[in-house]
């Protein structure tokens, strides 16, 4: 490169550096492309459900009267639904203490060839409306009376 110009010495660097960067970048997502893991709701599951085996997550909430434990103690099947579909749903584990009938929920597995999702681990959602169990029973005046009371 002693032929060469400063200015074109630069020039060809940055373009060698850029060229670099686009590999690693198209190296890096191409490798990823299977870690990935999409958010699907029960009506997209169902309608446009993702190939056998493929890691995915499902949000919706847990419907009332589908909660069932299996004799081991340890597996729970359950329905979860968005009011326009269903999916069954299997899990093998501990669940989370906030998770219950009614409540929100996302799973993340994989669904298998009978369309029942087999989830790997489950995350519970909370409302946004927290009342300490202390207060649940007060009524708003003496939850104010009582936090006044604390400060």
């Amino acid at each position: 490169m002693s032929g060469i110009k400063a200015k074109h010495q630069r020039l060809v660097l940055v373009l060698i550096a850029l060229a670099a960067l686009i590999a690693a970048a198209l190296l890096a997502a191409w490798a990823l492309r299977n870690q990935a893991s999409y958010f699907y709701l029960p009506a997209d599951l169902v309608a446009r459900p993702p190939e056998t085996g493929r890691a995915v997550r499902l949000g919706g909430m847990v419907q009332a009267g589908s909660l069932k434990t299996a004799p081991d103690g340890v597996t729970v099947h359950f329905v979860v639904g968005d009011g326009k579909a269903r999916v069954p749903v299997t899990f093998t584990g501990i669940v989370p203490d906030l998770f219950k009938e009614g409540s929100g929920v996302v799973a993340e597995g994989r669904i298998a060839a009978d369309g029942t999702f087999m989830a790997d681990n489950l995350l519970a959602k909370h409302d946004e409306k927290y009342v300490p169990r202390e207060m649940k029973d007060m009524t708003e005046a003496q939850a104010r009376e009582a936090v006044k009371e604390t400060s």
